[in-house]
């Protein structure tokens, strides 16, 4: 068993991001390890693991105890697990990753977050980039925060949908005509920390409901740009064996597409366990 003292926590950036080291992640972790890794997520929105060297089933054993697996509604042709997404790529410019965006916000309750785990990466390049939703609500003016508290946003597959019905290694999901469309609060409230955020990013979102359509386009292409001020930002170097979790309610991602060899990554999407937007527990 591994105990909470060996936990080692180095923050990368003021906003976010820490590296964890003293912990096996294969190991039968104790529960006060798993609250001491739960608390530096919460803390840092998402956190690192270098040199492990650990199973598809260790990486779940993993993330399942934090959540159960959300399966994924967009995976890949090489996916060979049901609780695993393999992000198997080589031509990665245009695949929607490679754009500020959380995961799958379209859901009634998104995932609560992933753990992402390098498998073969480029000698150069392909590193990801996180950015703290916290830090850019809070950078925004009081006045801007006002008006942003009281708005919604339509999530939809839309915009995702027809960027994989483009590309060779992604499967387009059998009910693709019924997936949802849902509303949630432009500005979240996180349901652990209590912090608020901003949720919105242009994989998902069509509009802000209480706007007209060109007042929505106007103030959505704001947003989007201001997330992507490197004030709010840390960026990880991955190495073959390291390993990444973030809190997909309190940060986006973005994977850098600058790389030209066979970059494979397995991730664990974990459930969300609170609805929110109108008719759910924040709305």
């Amino acid at each position: 068993m591994v105990t909470t003292t060996q936990l080692e926590v180095r923050p990368l950036t003021g906003a976010i991001g820490a590296e964890i080291a003293g912990v096996d992640l294969g190991a039968d972790l104790d529960d006060a390890t798993i609250a001491a890794i739960r608390c530096a997520l919460l803390d840092h929105c998402v956190i690192f693991f270098r040199d492990q060297d650990i199973t598809d089933d260790a990486q779940v054993r993993f993330a399942t105890r934090f959540s159960t697996v959300q399966r994924a509604v967009f995976g890949n042709t090489s996916d060979t697990a049901p609780d695993l997404t393999v992000i198997d790529m080589l031509t990665p410019k245009g695949s929607g990753t490679d754009q500020w965006h959380a995961d799958s916000t379209f859901m009634p309750a998104p995932p609560f977050g992933a753990v992402l785990r390098a498998v073969q990466i480029p000698d150069v390049g392909g590193d990801t980039c996180f950015a703290s939703m916290y830090a850019a609500y809070d950078a925004l003016s009081p006045s801007m925060q006002q008006q942003l508290d009281g708005l919604t946003a339509v999530h939809s597959t839309a915009h995702v949908m027809e960027l994989v019905r483009r590309l060779d290694n992604a499967k387009v999901p059998t009910n693709s005509d019924d997936l949802p469309t849902h509303v949630h609060p432009v500005v979240r409230v996180h349901p652990e920390t209590g912090r608020k955020l901003l949720f919105v990013s242009p994989n998902w979102v069509e509009c802000i409901v209480e706007l007209e359509d060109a007042e929505s386009a106007s103030l959505l292409a704001f947003l989007y740009e201001h997330v992507k001020s490197p004030e709010f930002q840390c960026r990880f170097r991955w190495q073959v064996h390291s390993v990444a979790f973030w809190d997909n309610r309190a940060c986006q991602h973005y994977a850098v597409a600058d790389y030209e060899e066979r970059r494979v990554m397995h991730r664990v999407l974990l459930a969300g366990d609170v609805p929110y937007g109108p008719g759910g527990l924040e709305g």
